[in-house]
């Protein structure tokens, strides 16, 4: 019992020896680590290499669909290229942002918080992509399992909705959860982090 005593008095010494030290030596501003800035530039930068190479990727398999006329016969097969494009391309411009450090401040600085810098945009296309694969699993489903049935009642126009309701649900959702849970704050974006005023309205 003496011992854990000992051990912990020892601790509370040697930890407000270093706050003593830090206060003198910084001025009474806690020094933040460079090194968490170096990680985060590597990630960013790694992030935006990888939206590069899947937009090259998803736009040559949108060119190859179009090319070959197969976008036509397989709407929601294109459909989920298309919103795959479209997210790649919203994260290599949203983390370019991020790296840049582009800063939030007035009207303008607001509104690119908003769309941009919460990554609203990006979230538009993967949203919608998740919706667009249960609408591309329903449909192989129903082909492959209940064929008679889907040259029957399965029309066109039928995909066409699928594929615009990816697109929709996507934009509604986000823009309904962000506007309700992002927020500038001295000049930092605060994307999909403040929940306290959605959890008052219910």
């Amino acid at each position: 019992m003496t011992e854990e005593h000992s051990t912990y008095e020892h601790l509370s010494v040697v930890t407000t020896n270093m706050q003593i030290d830090q206060t003198q030596t910084s001025g009474g501003n806690m020094p933040t680590p460079s090194t968490s800035r170096g990680i985060e530039l590597y990630f960013e930068s790694a992030v935006v290499i990888i939206g590069f190479v899947g937009t090259a990727a998803n736009a040559l398999v949108l060119y190859a669909m179009v090319a070959s006329k197969q976008h036509k016969k397989h709407v929601l097969v294109f459909n989920q290229n298309a919103l795959d494009l479209y997210s790649c391309l919203l994260l290599v411009i949203t983390y370019l942002a991020k790296l840049f450090n582009v800063q939030s401040t007035g009207s303008v600085g607001y509104s690119l918080c908003m769309i941009l810098l919460s990554e609203n945009l990006l979230w538009w296309g993967i949203d919608g992509s998740v919706i667009n694969l249960v609408f591309v699993t329903i449909e192989r489903y129903l082909k492959v399992v209940h064929a008679v049935w889907s040259k029957t009642h399965l029309r066109n126009w039928i995909t066409y909705v699928a594929a615009v309701c990816a697109w929709l649900c996507g934009i509604t959702y986000n823009m309904a959860l962000c506007y309700s849970t992002t927020d500038v704050v001295d000049g930092v974006c605060y994307g999909y982090m403040i929940w306290s005023r959605t959890v008052r309205r219910f």
